[in-house]
């Protein structure tokens, strides 16, 4: 057969693809139309193949709404000032801001001197920023602007120490009989009566319901959370000013996570194991949703505060094996160091959501400075709650809290953060 010529198949071909135009046309028009509706997605898909993502320090989706003046904004704060990005620097004179014997609030659980720690050496020392200054907590400010206000703090224990450490920032101003504090259930309120103000606490360590939700019996080993129950807790949020986010450790149950489709009340219960990214993911699109469909963007402030590092393995800083956060009381001096606890997948999923989101929310991007805190921990020192047996006492890394912080301590430098970027974003 003789072959055509180059001539016959390129004049074939644009005949053909003539006849094909308007089918071209059509396609060529739907994908357009999708990139417009979906384009959020496909950014987002393309993100992921990313291989070495970062959650920028402060990337928060209110930059991008530089004509949107934020609640309770004063100033803002120059682009390349990153208070998250710095180093700890001794200070005597103006650490601590508040002494543990003068706050009556803190629990007995982050109460280290009055349980024997002998140093005092992790009180003394501040946030320091590589290109400009942390702006210094106003306790007046603070209390004057959270008149006839509320500020609530939502998540697990280490929110609660947040929101104790608020309260011990706070409480000097206040007189004794204008301020008092009760606990229902999952809620704590602190009131300053004299300004109408309150300072929450409310117990939710998934923000969606779980088997974990009793605030005093919580330690399940086998935890399961109900997809899209974030209303469940989120009723009792309604009507704050400004709320704090927090959700980390009790997802880190292993590589996979119990997700419960349906409800409690079942009597045979369909539950789907899930990899801990997609139900830590879930997790973050459910407080978004909640965050969009209840909070005033021009009234109120919504901040998220990333997860903190437990420094259970000395090795991870090159300790000895075995080796933990008690007796330590130096900090860790490698800029670079990140503790194996603290997934990098997990901080993914959190730039992912966040930067998404078209809904204005702070990221409180705590994880790196806390992660040279290795000396700032309870450890032994704290109100056990059970008797310890003969061999613990004769191990006492074995009991060791490397989750909590004492008070005052670290967690008043979140709350410095908070402050900063309530008001200096």
């Amino acid at each position: 057969m003789k072959p055509s010529s180059p001539i016959s198949l390129t004049t074939s071909s644009i005949a053909r693809k003539a006849r094909l135009s308007p089918y071209l046309f059509t396609l060529l028009a739907f994908i357009l139309f999708v990139s417009v509706l979906y384009g959020e997605d496909f950014m987002c898909i393309f993100g992921q193949l990313e291989p070495n993502f970062v959650l920028p320090p402060s990337r928060t989706p209110e930059k991008n709404k530089k004509s949107e003046k934020l609640a309770f904004a004063i100033s803002k704060t120059e682009e390349s000032c990153d208070v998250f990005n710095g180093k700890w620097v001794r200070d005597e004179v103006s650490r601590p801001p508040y002494e543990e014997w003068e706050c009556p609030y803190i629990q007995p659980q982050l109460t280290c001197q009055e349980h024997g720690r002998p140093d005092k050496d992790y009180q003394f020392w501040r946030w320091q920023p590589n290109h400009c200054d942390l702006p210094s907590f106003n306790a007046s400010l603070m209390l004057e602007t959270l008149r006839g206000k509320r500020m609530m703090y939502v998540g697990d224990s280490l929110n609660r120490g947040m929101f104790v450490s608020m309260i011990c920032l706070l409480h000097r101003l206040i007189p004794e009989d204008q301020k008092s504090i009760k606990t229902n259930g999952s809620l704590t309120v602190f009131t300053a009566k004299e300004y109408n103000a309150t300072i929450e606490f409310y117990w939710a360590p998934f923000l969606l319901e779980s088997n974990s939700d009793d605030a005093i019996v919580h330690r399940i080993s086998d935890r399961v959370v109900r997809k899209g129950s974030i209303n469940k807790h989120g009723r009792h949020w309604k009507g704050v000013d400004i709320i704090i986010f927090n959700t980390y450790l009790w997802w880190m149950t292993g590589l996979k996570m119990n997700i419960l489709q349906g409800s409690f009340d079942d009597k045979e219960k369909n539950i789907v194991e899930v990899s801990t990214e997609d139900a830590y993911r879930m997790g973050m699109k459910s407080m978004l949703r909640w965050v969009k469909n209840n909070m005033d963007r021009k009234k109120t402030r919504v901040f998220f505060t990333s997860m903190s590092p437990t420094h259970a393995k000395g090795i991870d800083w090159g300790g000895e094996p075995g080796q933990n956060c008690y007796n330590q009381t130096t900090l860790i001096e490698d800029p670079s160091y990140w503790g194996s606890d603290c997934r990098k997948s997990i901080m993914k999923v959190i730039g992912e959501v966040f930067g998404r989101s078209k809904t204005p929310i702070t990221l409180l991007n705590i994880t790196q400075m806390s992660n040279y805190r290795k000396d700032a921990h309870t450890s032994i020192y704290k109100k056990q709650w059970s008797p310890l047996t003969a061999e613990q006492l004769e191990n006492p890394t074995s009991y060791a809290d490397c989750v909590h912080w004492c008070l005052p301590g670290l967690q008043d430098t979140w709350n410095e953060l908070l402050f900063a970027k309530l008001f200096y974003p």
